[in-house]
């Protein structure tokens, strides 16, 4: 049974605003939200037939749900270039589709309030669903302009190898 190191000096669980996305091997500038990773594993019911007022229950197929991303617009050409790799509306016949690579390995790490990695998971074949260059614009409004990336993926696990990190201390011995 594999074992793990607990930190006993951590009683707080993690916070959510620590978390870097990596592709292409490096990280994406700028991602301020990533939806959660959930899966859906579908439920089989059958009976037997001695037993017509009970149902038995069995695992079916598991979907994975989708991860939305959402960063401000900046000049960084990352979420358009990956779009444009499934739909490319100036390929001509033939050529709207990057067969060979629009789909990528993903890798979600999350950290601690010190910078250090303490989860991460390898999300697999993601591709882009959907793609949302602007936002609403509104004169009346006070907002960073947002733009979206909905990515689509077979599945994902987290990486064993991370294991939780020796914490800093800042104690001065006396």
């Amino acid at each position: 049974m594999a074992q793990f190191v607990v930190n006993p000096r951590r009683f707080d669980p993690y916070k959510d605003f620590r978390f870097k996305l990596k592709w292409d091997g490096r990280y994406v500038a700028g991602i301020s939200k990533a939806s959660a990773l959930s899966r859906t594993t579908e439920v089989v019911t059958h009976r037997e037939g001695g037993d017509p007022s009970t149902d038995r229950k069995s695992p079916g197929r598991t979907s994975y749900e989708a991860v939305t991303l959402e960063r401000g617009v900046t000049h960084d050409l990352d979420f358009e270039q990956w779009a444009n790799k499934v739909w490319n509306l100036q390929g001509g016949d033939g050529a709207q589709v990057s067969l060979a690579d629009f789909r990528k390995d993903v890798i979600l790490d999350l950290f601690n309030e010190a910078g250090q990695i303490v989860i991460s998971y390898q999300l697999f074949r993601c591709w882009v669903s959907e793609y949302q260059a602007m936002p609403d614009l509104d004169a009346n409004s006070n907002a960073v302009a947002i733009q979206t990336l909905k990515l689509e993926n077979e599945g994902w696990l987290r990486d064993p190898a991370v294991v939780e990190p020796t914490e800093p201390s800042f104690d001065v011995p006396a």
